[in-house]
């Protein structure tokens, strides 16, 4: 059993390598024995009442496909069902999935009175954002919202309900590439207008192969955008010392520090430079070890352009031109022969 992961089991001996995944009554199994699989399959339908479904196509509801490139994951069904569930399977579709223009709070409209669909729409949305990573953003503000939803809130699902109309044959692609990690972290400074705590964005890849991703509120107001940006360093150090360890049981050690990209120079200097402890004694001592991860060699930190930072998509409503290019690095169209 993997002690990054108990649902996880693995099986190492020589060559061979299998790996199990397990979700309660819902089982995956890969590996590059096919004997040593129907073996393992022999010995399990001894012991238990299973099912062998054959090659991998549907899990938790997620539809995989093979493609030329890898396989690609989506969740086009279980979309159609929350619009048809919101009565929105004939609704026009939208470029965007939230506006730059619409600001979110909990005094400007009167209260929405079906709050039980408004909270079963957003937890059904929770679930899909685990192939359509470009809602992530949109969905996490929606969810602020969700003791006490007002009718701007409910407009602003139904945006979002008709950009997923617009784009339902979307999905992620995993690539047969690299296996390098590498990840992208960002955050948009005091975004929230009524606490003006800042929003932490990350995304993690395995090559070109998207693996990981996080939109989260902060839990405390930074003073300044260097700060909000190395407290989502942070956060985001703790996905990659898991990830990490994860990748050591599917026998992927990563051999040199991970590389994250973070487009604040200021926030990069103080990550590697402890001269400057003075001005961040305040910082939450759990943040500081983001600096202990560099020191180890558990990852390394570059500059690169804001233009170029892919997890802006996590942080911040985007034009429509802005938003197009970043989620066209995220998600890809389903083959028509799907």
């Amino acid at each position: 059993m993997s002690a990054a992961d108990p649902s996880l089991f693995t099986y190492h001996k020589d060559k061979i390598r299998l790996y199990m995944v397990i979700y309660v009554d819902d089982i995956l199994l890969t590996g590059n024995s096919k004997a040593e699989i129907a073996r393992l399959l022999e010995n399990l339908h001894h012991r238990f009442e299973l099912r062998d479904l054959g090659s991998l196509n549907h899990f938790l509801r997620i539809q995989a496909t093979n493609t030329k490139h890898g396989i690609l994951l989506h969740l086009k069904q279980y979309a159609q069902q929350i619009l048809l569930r919101a009565g929105m399977q004939e609704t026009k579709p939208v470029t965007t999935p939230v506006s730059t223009k619409v600001t979110l709070n909990t005094h400007s409209q009167e209260p929405y009175t079906n709050t039980q669909l408004y909270r079963q729409l957003i937890g059904a949305l929770q679930y899909l954002t685990l192939t359509r990573l470009d809602i992530q953003f949109a969905r996490n503000q929606l969810s602020q919202f969700m003791h006490n939803p007002l009718n701007v809130h409910f407009e602003t699902l139904k945006r979002l309900l008709r950009y997923i109309k617009g784009t339902i044959d979307k999905g992620i692609s995993l690539y047969r590439d690299s296996l390098i990690l590498s990840g992208y972290v960002d955050s948009d400074w005091a975004t929230n207008s009524h606490d003006r705590k800042s929003i932490t964005g990350y995304c993690y890849f395995m090559g070109k192969s998207i693996i990981s991703w996080q939109v989260k509120k902060q839990t405390s107001v930074a003073r300044s955008s260097t700060e909000a940006e190395y407290r989502a360093l942070a956060t985001a150090a703790t996905k990659m010392i898991w990830l990490r360890r994860l990748l050591e049981d599917f026998h992927i050690p990563q051999k040199e520090p991970t590389l994250v990209y973070c487009d604040n120079t200021s926030t990069i200097a103080l990550a590697n430079n402890p001269v400057f402890h003075a001005r961040t004694k305040h910082i939450d001592v759990d943040s500081h070890f983001f600096r202990d991860c560099i020191q180890n060699n558990k990852l390394t930190v570059h500059h690169m352009c804001t233009n170029d930072q892919i997890a802006d998509i996590f942080t911040k409503p985007l034009s429509i031109l802005r938003f197009r290019t970043l989620a066209s690095k995220l998600i890809i169209d389903i083959p028509s022969s799907v």
